[in-house]
């Protein structure tokens, strides 16, 4: 995406995406990983949104590269990764310049995934800023669906009972169906040996974002902390329209759908997707997360 000036990934740079329904994002980060983060999820989350133009928030008591909620503290100087990259693989000796880099990371994407996968669920363009910058938003509100490496997906987020009570849909779940096969089907050893041998292009595309001194494998291992400790409520899940005043009615309704429990919609842009894809997938993608994140939280004292 070398049009683009890395600015535009920055947190707050992009107009955030609603919390409200979802979109879902057919994606598991699969490639290169990642964090299924999400996975499936994240292409629900990015069909259904609607961008509001809110500023983003800054977290000022949670540790450099922990997440939840906002952005991480200005950064300072840092005296080494916590979880090592090269432990995995080491990089690649000739990567081209991040600007010129879609073509390699699209080889790649294609040899571990297969080309047809790669062209159904990803945004290739890009895509290594656009992954960074991702992960890095999960763990706050604002999750802005323009910057997803994913593609939208098809069909609208499913809602059931009356208008003036509705819960998500069971069926909602099969939706994601397809996702969560591919995820699963994954190598997650693989995919992190893959990541590690580009990962000075992720380094680079999250030092842009304004984090020199930070390190990026850090941050994603405390991201799939976050989305595992997503919460997981049985049964029917209560949803609502937010009120609209004035003149101006909700054309494309299905994507403004909240959380009617106030703590559900408190959450994060991630815990949020983990929580809408239903908890059979929300349970398996997790169990994804933990392989991957077996394979990148290299620092022994991290491992669970």
């Amino acid at each position: 995406m070398p049009e683009n000036d890395p600015a535009e990934f920055r947190p707050g740079a992009r107009k955030r995406a609603a919390s409200s329904s979802s979109s879902s994002s057919r994606w598991l980060l699969a490639v290169l990983l990642m964090l299924l983060v999400g996975g499936g999820a994240w292409w629900w989350y990015r069909s259904q949104t609607v961008p509001q133009s809110v500023p983003p928030t800054v977290a000022t008591d949670a540790p450099a590269d922990m997440p939840p909620a906002p952005a991480p503290a200005p950064a300072t100087a840092a005296s080494g990764p916590r979880n090592p990259v090269d432990a995995i693989a080491l990089p690649e000796s000739a990567l081209p310049a991040l600007a010129d880099a879609d073509a390699r990371v699209t080889t790649l994407l294609d040899e571990l995934l297969g080309s047809k996968q790669v062209a159904s669920f990803l945004q290739v363009d890009g895509f290594v800023r656009r992954f960074v910058a991702t992960v890095d938003n999960l763990a706050r509100s604002p999750a802005p669906s323009r910057l997803w490496p994913v593609q939208p997906a098809p069909q609208r987020f499913m809602v059931q009972g009356d208008a003036s009570n509705p819960t998500i849909h069971p069926d909602n779940g099969a939706r994601y169906t397809g996702f969560v096969l591919f995820a699963e089907s994954i190598d997650m050893a693989r995919a992190a040996k893959l990541y590690a041998r580009l990962y000075p292009l992720f380094q680079q595309a999250y030092e842009e974002l304004g984090y020199p001194g930070r390190y990026f494998n850090d941050r994603l291992v405390a991201v799939i902390d976050h989305l595992l400790q997503a919460p997981e409520p049985e049964g029917l899940v209560p949803v609502t329209l937010p009120e609209v005043k004035g003149e101006m009615q909700l054309t494309r309704p299905w994507a403004h759908y909240e959380f009617t429990d106030p703590q559900l919609e408190a959450l994060s842009s991630g815990q949020k997707i983990m929580v809408r894809v239903g908890l059979v997938n929300e349970r398996r993608l997790k169990a994804q997360l933990r392989e991957f994140r077996s394979h990148v939280a290299t620092n022994p004292a991290l491992k669970k």
